[in-house]
C-alpha cells in the first residue's frame, strides 16, 4: 500500500470523529477557523508531551514486566502527561475564547485538540506498522482518545457554566487521565493472559459515558430555547 493511502487511512478516524462531534453541536456551531486552530493545538500538544516525557525519562525507568511499575507508567508517565498536555490548550487557550459560550463547546474543543493529538500520533504508528496497525487503531486507540476528550470537555463545560464550580476543571483532567491510564495499563501488562480484555472494557465504558455526556450537554444548551421558538 502506498504512503498516501496509508496517510489517508491514518487520518480518517480522527476526521470522522471531528465531523461527528461538529454535527452533534446542534444549537450554535463553532467557527471552522477556530476548530482548525484547535486541531493544530492538539498537534502542538504532542510536542509538549514529548518534552515532559523526555525530562521524566531521565529520572524514572520502568521494568516492563513489573505490573506495579507499569501502573506508574500507564497512569502517570503516559496518561497524565498526555492529558495534561491537551488540557493546557483546551483550558488555557480555548476555554477563554468568546466562542466557548455553551457547555457543549467544552466537548467540541476538547475533541478537536484530542483528535489533533491522536491523528498526529496515529500517522507515525501507521507509517511504522502499516495497514494492520491502521485498521486496529481505527477501532481502538483513536476512539479511546475521543472518549478521553469528550469526558474532559464535558467537565470543562460544567466548570465554565455552572456557578462557582471551577473545580470541575480538575475533574476534567482526572477523569480523562483515569480512563486513559486504565486503557493503557491493561495493554501494557498484556503479558498476563487475557488481561487485554480490561482495555476493551475501559474503552467501551468510556464510549458509553461519552455518549451520555454529549446528550446531557446538548440538552442544557442555553441556545436550545431559541431553536424551539
Amino acid at each position: 500500500m502506498n504512503i498516501l493511502a496509508l496517510l489517508a487511512i491514518a487520518m480518517a478516524p480522527g476526521v470522522a470523529i471531528m465531523i461527528y462531534i461538529y454535527l452533534k453541536d446542534r444549537h450554535e456551531k463553532e467557527p471552522i477557523g477556530l476548530l482548525i486552530r484547535s486541531f493544530f493545538l492538539g498537534i502542538l500538544s504532542v510536542f509538549v508531551t514529548l518534552f515532559i516525557s523526555s525530562i521524566i525519562s531521565q529520572f524514572i525507568t520502568i521494568n516492563e514486566l513489573d505490573v506495579s511499575e507499569q501502573a506508574i507508567h500507564a497512569f502517570i508517565i503516559v496518561a497524565l502527561v498526555e492529558e495534561f498536555s491537551k488540557f493546557l490548550f483546551v483550558r488555557g487557550v480555548l476555554y477563554r475564547n468568546k466562542n466557548f459560550n455553551e457547555p457543549f463547546d467544552g466537548i467540541v474543543y476538547a475533541i478537536m485538540v484530542g483528535m489533533g493529538f491522536a491523528t498526529f500520533e496515529n500517522i507515525f504508528y501507521v507509517a511504522e506498522g502499516g495497514f494492520t496497525v491502521a485498521l486496529t487503531r481505527m477501532f481502538t486507540a483513536v476512539p479511546a482518545h475521543a472518549s478521553f476528550a469528550v469526558l474532559m470537555g464535558y467537565y470543562l463545560g460544567k466548570a465554565k457554566f455552572e456557578h462557582k464550580k471551577s473545580y470541575y476543571a480538575i475533574h476534567a483532567l482526572l477523569i480523562a487521565t483515569l480512563f486513559h491510564g486504565a486503557y493503557d495499563y491493561f495493554l501494557f501488562i498484556s503479558f498476563v493472559p487475557g488481561i487485554w480484555i480490561g482495555a476493551m472494557i475501559s474503552l467501551f465504558l468510556g464510549i458509553h459515558l461519552s455518549r451520555k455526556a454529549i446528550k446531557i450537554h446538548q440538552q442544557t444548551s442555553p441556545f436550545q430555547v431559541f431553536i424551539k421558538k
